[in-house]
């Protein structure tokens, strides 16, 4: 189905203002953001505006009973010049299951896809050509009828703006397996990507980093031994020459990354297995020898080594090297930006239309 999408341009662009090759994701956005209302019952006036807040009444319902989800999703530039997406349907996919899940209204699937590559034709210029960079995009949807009463909202915003972004790990990370804290349990949220998710987390996320540890490694509400993923991405070992990765099983987000890198493990004739994994096969494998890689793997921070565990008093070490792993980030980059064949099908180019204001 086709949109008519309307487009307002920003007057001049702020893109000389920041150095894009070298900031922080979260810290510069781009000029423009897409906007679609969600109103008697139907998505309506798809639009492009300059970047601008949001008049939010207090009485906004995301504000009270959390009805709220997102996206994370990262554009590339190949060869030619011309902005890249990275498996875009499935984002598509994940933020319905995630409104499905949350009470929301579907938003259309190829509105968007749409979406984000008419704003992408806009806003390319903001894409960074820095090694491990790329234009950071997040879709949204939130509650915004102003209503106090415990029910689906009835008025929606769905939204999609822009942050130029830099590595987000440069050297391998370090994980605190919580004991105490819980992310998710199954039957609640934690298959969706929904905001609360990442509000209950900060707090554990904060005393693990008092430890001395980048991130979070969730595991199961019931008995804290059934690994889950960590804080801002899904988790992989590699265990006597076997990757074995959680499997979803109701709490655990299915990360896009997480469905590449199985894919590409496997194309490259590695043995996969999602299923539960348990704290004390960690530690066996540790000290048995047979532990020898481990990484993360989203949106954000792409593939990020792990070198170490902490769990109770001990600390779960990984060798130094990591082959397969690097092996694996590698192709996964080589495939976002046109250097090798895209043997999968997962990019999709975006077609430039009018410069963006400079």
């Amino acid at each position: 189905m086709s949109y008519t999408i309307k487009e307002t341009r920003a007057t001049a662009s702020k893109l000389h203002e920041v150095d894009i090759n070298n900031i922080v994701m979260g810290h510069a956005f781009t000029d423009h953001m897409f906007i679609c209302d969600y109103e008697d019952g139907k998505w309506q006036n798809p639009r492009i505006e300059p970047l601008h807040e949001i008049p939010t009444h207090p009485a906004a319902m995301a504000l009270h009973y959390g009805q709220a989800i997102f996206e994370g999703m990262k554009a590339t530039l190949g060869k030619d010049g011309s902005p890249l997406l990275f498996r875009p349907d499935e984002n598509a996919k994940r933020l319905n299951f995630s409104a499905d899940r949350m009470g929301m209204p579907l938003f259309p699937e190829d509105l968007f896809v749409e979406g984000l590559k008419r704003f992408l034709a806009i806003e390319h210029h903001w894409i960074p050509t820095s090694e491990g960079s790329a234009l950071y995009l997040r879709p949204f949807m939130y509650a915004d009828e102003a209503f106090i009463g415990m029910r689906a909202a009835t008025k929606y915003k769905f939204i999609i703006f822009a942050s130029p972004a830099g590595p987000f790990f440069s050297k391998p990370i370090k994980l605190w397996a919580e004991t105490k804290f819980i992310r998710a349990a199954n039957g609640g949220t934690g298959e969706a990507k929904a905001a609360g998710n990442y509000a209950a987390a900060i707090r554990p996320t904060e005393l693990a980093k008092a430890k001395g540890y980048d991130q979070v490694l969730w595991l199961d509400a019931r008995d804290f031994e059934y690994i889950q993923e960590v804080g801002t991405m899904n988790i992989f070992f590699k265990i006597a020459g076997k990757w074995i990765t959680p499997n979803l099983g109701g709490s655990v987000l299915a990360g896009i990354t997480r469905m590449s890198v199985i894919d590409l493990l496997r194309d490259k004739g590695y043995e996969v297995t999602e299923r539960p994994i348990a704290m004390h096969e960690i530690i066996e494998a540790s000290e048995q020898g047979s532990l020898e890689e481990a990484f993360g793997a989203g949106t954000a921070v792409g593939i990020a080594m792990v070198e170490e565990i902490g769990y109770q008093d001990m600390r779960i070490t990984f060798p130094a090297g990591n082959p397969v792993s690097e092996d694996v980030k590698e192709t996964l980059n080589q495939i976002k930006l046109q250097e090798v064949e895209d043997k999968f099908g997962w990019i999709v180019p975006v077609e430039l239309g009018i410069p963006q204001p400079r």
